[in-house]
């Protein structure tokens, strides 16, 4: 089947018992037994839930992998990735990479015993250059957050093959609508649902999903012995978004490019960052901060908010929001610059967020 069929189908055929076209909500905690160690396949809901179980399986299907596993936030499943490593280990990240996630490595692994760098993501050579005998993870995104760079997921996959690495991308700018990155090579690949699959900005969740069976097997211990999993609703509401995923995408990406395009010409804007796909863009103003907050002030459709890829149009400043856990000498090698605002771009007409961005944007 063709992606926008299995989004629709995959993991969601009719219930059995009813007939029902679209997965039920399971919202039980548990399962009565038939007898001491025989159950219909589920017996706690944190071990396994039904509704969940349907995500789960479409996951897998999209990114057109074996196994796919839910979690309570995007952090939550990159947590779960983390944790297949040990104290000593050593895990090499793109340089360029979601503020949340920098501060999991900095603040809660490093003081587990892990031992972390950051590779050039401009610099594939880098990544292959910094692994050594205690190296077991390498991990990526692309685009990056929030600079939007491209990586080269078949050239890093081959580096961290012949080093016995694994490789995880967190493919939650493209979906995998645009990239699939196991078929590229990678082991894993990480998604903050919250974003484009669930795509309406309603609730929080995360996934997991590989090939591997040993890493599956380790993911899914770790899923049920940490327990941080979606509810079945929310679980429903992912399931719901991915119906719809490759339409929105589509429009995302319309908008965005059109908008791109237009940032570009304009002379208050001093760069733009656009992968060339996607709703996310990113902008740095001439004028510094004061004209960042001039823009943001003058906004109407654009919101200024956390997260992104819900159908409406938002705008964030990365140094005090996405990136705070990052220190300004940090931000700056990395750089993330006082001038750079990210921008999510929705689905609403693109005329409309020209016009949106053009008062916001204009000299008085």
């Amino acid at each position: 089947m063709k992606f926008e069929t299995k989004a629709i189908h995959d993991g969601q055929q009719p219930d059995p018992q009813t007939g029902s076209v679209i997965v039920p909500v399971y919202q039980t905690s548990t399962y009565e037994q038939e007898a001491i160690g025989r159950h219909k396949g589920f017996e706690y809901s944190r071990t396994g839930n039904p509704t969940r179980q349907s995500l789960e399986t479409a996951l897998a299907s999209l990114e057109n992998g074996k196994y796919g596993l839910a979690f309570a936030s995007g952090v939550a499943a990159t947590t779960a990735v983390f944790s297949l490593l040990k104290s000593g280990d050593h895990i090499i990240a793109g340089d360029d990479i979601y503020g949340g996630t920098y501060r999991l490595l900095e603040k809660v692994f490093k003081r587990w015993g892990l031992r972390v760098s950051y590779s050039d993501v401009d610099d594939p050579a880098s990544f292959k250059k910094a692994i050594h005998s205690r190296t077991k993870l390498i991990w990526i995104e692309t685009p990056t957050n929030p600079l939007l760079k491209r990586l080269d997921i078949n050239e890093l996959a081959a580096i961290a093959r012949k080093k016995g690495v694994l490789l995880a991308v967190d493919n939650t700018f493209a979906t995998p609508y645009y990239q699939r990155p196991l078929e590229l090579g990678a082991d894993i690949v990480v998604h903050s649902t919250t974003k484009y699959l669930a795509g309406h900005s309603d609730i929080i969740g995360g996934a997991a999903i590989t090939s591997n069976k040993e890493v599956y097997q380790a993911l899914k211990f770790y899923q049920n012995a940490a327990g941080a999993v979606p509810s079945p609703w929310d679980s429903w509401l992912v399931l719901r978004g991915l119906k719809t995923l490759s339409v929105r995408m589509r429009e995302h990406t319309a908008n965005a490019s059109y908008l791109a395009g237009f940032l570009n010409d304009h002379p208050a804007v001093e760069k733009v960052y656009y992968p060339g796909f996607g709703g996310m863009l990113s902008i740095e103003l001439k004028g510094g901060l004061s004209a960042v907050n001039i823009f943001f002030s003058r906004l109407q459709l654009f919101l200024l908010a956390e997260s992104l890829g819900g159908v409406e149009s938002l705008v964030c400043y990365p140094p005090k929001m996405t990136h705070i856990s990052l220190s300004k000498a940090e931000r700056a090698k990395r750089g993330i610059k006082d001038n750079l605002v990210r921008i999510s771009v929705g689905i609403e007409n693109k005329e409309d967020l020209r016009d949106d961005l053009e008062r916001a944007l204009a000299v008085k």
